[in-house]
């Protein structure tokens, strides 16, 4: 009779330790699907990608509620060295609101190696800590679906490599910067500050 209450509770417990488990790794998801459902998500961030240093999906409601960078890069461009300005950009906002994500690309036949590559690249090279995700096409019939929306919001898709799509905490305002805009370019600070400053009803 003992050992078998023994028994039961050694089941029970590990019942619970393995639901807990279970519940751990669920609940990152269940949140953003949950904020997607309840309308705290925008409708512009309701996208699942791929991260770049493990391929592992990742969904952009994660974010809602920040001022977001979409950017997409290449390592072999001429603005190549504006990851380290978003880099900067990043530290010095993140902690207001900010947040800075890059999608390598070849559409420009600039980015010609694969995601662990690219990834290598990006710490080495320019320390980047700002998420990235996995190289994808961002613009034309193939286009990943953030991109075809966000071409839809501001009519341009991407002309270049290091093209710049800000996204305001509620993701209704969308605004689009041209490779040339440095994030640390003065009028740029300046627009990342109003967006920043700009609360969530």
């Amino acid at each position: 009779m003992i050992n078998a209450m023994k028994n039961t509770a050694y089941t029970s417990s590990f019942f619970l330790l393995a639901l807990g488990l279970a519940l751990s790794l669920v609940s990152p998801a269940f949140a953003q699907n949950k904020a997607a459902t309840d309308g705290k998500c925008p409708a512009v961030l309701q996208h699942t990608v791929d991260r770049l240093q493990d391929e592992k999906p990742q969904n952009l409601c994660q974010y809602a509620g920040q001022v977001v960078l979409v950017v997409n890069t290449a390592s072999f461009c001429g603005f190549t060295p504006q990851y380290k300005s978003l880099e900067e950009l990043y530290a010095r906002y993140k902690d207001k609101g900010l947040v800075v994500l890059g999608f390598p690309s070849n559409d420009f036949s600039q980015e010609p190696g694969n995601n662990q590559k690219i990834a290598d690249f990006c710490e080495n090279t320019y320390g980047v800590k700002f998420p990235m995700f996995s190289k994808t096409t961002v613009r034309g019939d193939d286009a990943l679906p953030l991109f075809k929306q966000l071409t839809q919001l501001t009519d341009t898709a991407p002309k270049w490599n290091f093209y710049k799509y800000l996204i305001s905490r509620d993701g209704k305002q969308v605004k689009s910067f041209n490779s040339t805009t440095d994030p640390l370019n003065a009028k740029f600070l300046a627009e990342v500050d109003k967006q920043l400053s700009a609360k969530l009803p």
